[in-house]
């Protein structure tokens, strides 16, 4: 695996936020975290979670990049967005038209995911109907892992938002640009 120098881009002024409700597997949201913290997105978990996120249980999980995750726990929806009222939610759901390509994002908006058994509560869904989407497939599967689509759908809004427009090789572990 090559060791040297890293393609980086510059964080976001406004950095998004990934909120995972209710999620139930810890490697997913382990994934969703790791990806967090490489794209310098804020990680939400949200309600009932179906694992432990103490110091002992990330350590012992090997999550060495833990300390690099802008976490943040709620205990509702609703507290989520009194502690954001300026996000703006975009809720994902398997069955939803239409795709998350057609997604109007803005820095600072909210990725919202549900759990992985169920997806997100319908009285959720119900509160913005015209801002739930989909990432369409091409195979006969029930929906993406959670992890994938975290990934997918934050990869496209930063993408949407510019955020690799400009890249840069940075030496070191931290990602520092070496022009500045």
């Amino acid at each position: 695996m090559p060791r040297g120098p890293k393609l980086r881009a510059r964080p976001l002024s406004s950095p998004l936020r990934v909120v995972l409700v209710e999620p139930e597997i810890p490697p997913n949201t382990g994934s969703i975290a790791r990806t967090c913290a490489a794209t310098q997105s804020a990680l939400h978990l949200v309600g009932k979670l179906g694992f432990r996120i103490d110091e002992h249980a990330v350590r012992r999980a090997g999550l060495d990049y833990w300390p690099l995750v802008d976490l943040h726990t709620h205990d509702t929806l609703d507290d989520f967005e009194a502690k954001h009222p300026g996000a703006r939610l975009h809720l994902f759901a398997a069955g939803a038209h239409p795709s998350y390509l057609e997604m109007d994002v803005r820095p600072g908006d909210a990725l919202v995911f549900g759990k992985e058994s169920v997806g997100l509560d319908p009285s959720i869904l119900a509160r913005y109907p015209d801002r739930i989407w989909t990432i369409p497939t091409m195979g006969a599967v029930r929906s993406l892992n959670l992890s994938n689509a975290a990934a997918i759908v934050l990869y496209e809004a930063l993408r949407k938002l510019g955020a690799f427009a400009e890249t840069f090789v940075a030496d070191d572990a931290v990602g520092r640009d070496p022009s500045t």
